[in-house]
């Protein structure tokens, strides 16, 4: 993708982040706490887990730690920008395996977005509910990645159309089961398990295409997420906390973990074309 192109799609989030920042402060500062009143509290709150103060006066309880899931939302509008482009191009120029399957970026788009709004939502209403999407929000943008780095870990089989919405269809009933999974398993043993497989995915595909991946983004994607760990762990343990503070533990522990999926994404998605090495498997 043309460098001109990408400050444009970057530019065109930036606005259309900044426009969702203002419906959601214009519902902040419209509606107030009374709307979530009746909706099961979830455990997060009763035990106070994170430092911001939970104002129940205002729609958003936890004002910063609702705001800061837009990082969330601006990397899901540019990957579906993306997606988009890659569409277009289709036929027109040489695509990468990522390119080549728009729908799949367009997929990672949409898990960026789930969260944002699932997330927002739990911190908004800080409700059992809420808790529930923002946790599945958090599953399946993961499990997408971990999509992405299979079917680039599988580049012998070569992904027909129907195997394509196939293989789409099947991550997302997954991601609905995860739902009920994420009732059975405690997220401190899933959720690592899930990066671990996707990270261990990536290594794989760089040793198979190594001079079309930037391992880099690997090494920072994973840098990222263990200082975003300690950082949401120290907020946790209230280490430094001021709960009226503009800067929480948890809003950074956002914008890390949106940059550090994103960095997983891009290894993929910028990375160079390669030539047919090896003879195909086709499923029709």
């Amino acid at each position: 993708m043309e460098k001109q192109t990408v400050y444009k799609l970057l530019i065109r989030s930036f606005f259309l982040t900044l426009g969702m920042w203002l419906i959601w402060f214009g519902a902040n500062t419209f509606f107030n706490g009374e709307v979530w009143q009746g909706m099961v509290v979830s455990k997060s709150a009763l035990m106070t887990e994170y430092c911001e103060f939970n104002n129940v006066a205002r729609f958003f309880h936890q004002r910063m730690n609702t705001y800061s899931n837009l990082a969330y939302f601006f990397f899901g509008v540019l990957i579906l920008q993306m997606a988009n482009e890659d569409h277009k191009n289709q036929g027109i120029k040489k695509q990468n395996r990522l390119e080549s399957f728009p729908l799949l970026s367009a997929f990672m788009g949409l898990g960026f977005v789930y969260l944002s709004f699932g997330s927002a939502f739990f911190h908004a209403s800080l409700t059992y509910i809420g808790q529930r999407v923002d946790m599945n929000g958090t599953y399946g943008i993961t499990l997408v990645l971990v999509s992405i780095t299979l079917y680039h870990v599988l580049h012998r089989v070569t992904f027909t159309p129907s195997l394509k919405i196939a293989w789409l269809a099947s991550f997302f009933v997954i991601i609905v089961l995860f739902l009920k999974i994420a009732l059975l398993i405690p997220s401190a043993k899933l959720l690592p398990s899930l990066i671990l497989v996707m990270l261990i995915g990536m290594v794989i595909n760089y040793f198979q295409f190594r001079k079309e991946r930037l391992i880099s983004l690997v090494v920072l994607s994973l840098v990222l997420m263990v200082v975003a760990i300690k950082i949401r762990t120290m907020d946790v343990q209230k280490m430094g906390c001021n709960p009226y503070s503009c800067y929480q533990g948890h809003s950074v522990w956002h914008l890390l973990t949106a940059i550090s999926s994103f960095c997983s994404y891009s290894f993929f998605r910028f990375a160079g074309t390669t030539s047919n090495r090896s003879m195909s498997v086709s499923y029709e």
